[in-house]
């Protein structure tokens, strides 16, 4: 008896995990016609195939539905940037490189993230705003180790992070709606452009 009640509890949170995967995947290819903004909650529970009362077993809001996206986005690229950093010969190359690996690994995720920095949903934009400067302040860590920029302010490296960080947004923003044959050399002008960032702070005078 003991095994069957165990056995129910486990179906149960399978079936669960499922629905909540369904609904997040739902509000992805509902939100490549109108965006996130313009979605009902009827209609992601309908994407599902459960009532909208039942949208609420798994979120508490939309907008929480919204930021469990970024989360999977930003916030997971954040966190495996953070462990590649740890690899004592990671490169500028490879870095960006790695960037572009997990973005390919979730197209339709990273689609989605990029059309909403700039979409109608503010608690979506606000969200991915969060965990993208988070990104940016920890890119400011490893810059100040730097030894040729210890003279750098930290208003002067914050300004650095963030253009690297948003010179290789734009290029991903190029990247998720091109040619499988154009892809590669996207990847590759974002490298040079982090490149000739990086060798102009090499001739900066703070």
């Amino acid at each position: 008896m003991l095994i069957d009640v165990s056995e129910q509890a486990a179906t149960r949170v399978e079936r669960k995990e499922r629905t909540r995967a369904a609904l997040l995947e739902g509000t992805l290819a509902l939100a490549a016609d109108r965006g996130f903004a313009a979605l009902s909650l009827r209609e992601i529970a309908r994407s599902a195939g459960i009532v909208p009362t039942a949208f609420y077993r798994h979120f508490s809001s939309l907008d929480e539905l919204g930021a469990t996206l970024v989360a999977q986005g930003v916030r997971e690229l954040r966190l495996a940037l953070r462990e590649l950093r740890r690899t004592p010969d990671a490169r500028l190359a490879e870095t960006v490189r790695f960037v572009f690996a997990q973005v390919a690994s979730k197209h339709d995720l990273y689609g989605f993230l990029i059309r909403e920095r700039h979409g109608g949903s503010a608690a979506l934009r606000s969200a991915i705003s969060v965990e993208m400067q988070l990104i940016v302040r920890e890119l400011v860590v490893d810059l100040s180790r730097v030894r040729t920029l210890d003279a750098w302010s930290p208003d002067d490296l914050e300004l650095a992070a963030d253009l690297i960080v948003s010179t290789v947004a734009e290029r991903i923003a190029e990247y998720i709606p091109a040619e499988t044959r154009d892809r590669p050399r996207i990847v590759d002008n974002a490298i040079r452009q982090v490149r000739l960032i990086s060798l102009g702070m090499g001739a900066w005078r703070p």
